[in-house]
């Protein structure tokens, strides 16, 4: 396992970066405590990560109800003036 600083991580990414695409395991050192770990991904790991679904999401929140752009900027106007007043 190997040690950086966290200013070698900001000056000398390229060298980490390298480290872990060799598989090495890598403890992040802030004055002289470790704070962290880095280790790399497996390759045909990052390929399983499931896309979020934010359609489903949005049907969640709001239901079959989304409002327009030109909705939003009513509601928005109509709010400020009721603000104002």
């Amino acid at each position: 396992m190997r040690t950086v600083t966290v200013r070698d991580i900001r000056n000398n990414f390229s060298k980490v970066e390298a480290w872990l695409g060799e598989g090495e395991e890598i403890r992040i050192e802030k004055r002289g405590k470790p704070i962290g770990f880095l280790s790399a991904t497996s390759r045909s790991g990052a390929h399983d990560l499931a896309k979020p679904d934010f359609a489903a999401r949005l049907k969640k929140i709001w239901g079959d109800r989304v409002f327009s752009a030109e909705e939003v900027a009513a509601m928005r106007e109509a709010e400020l003036e009721g603000e104002e007043g």
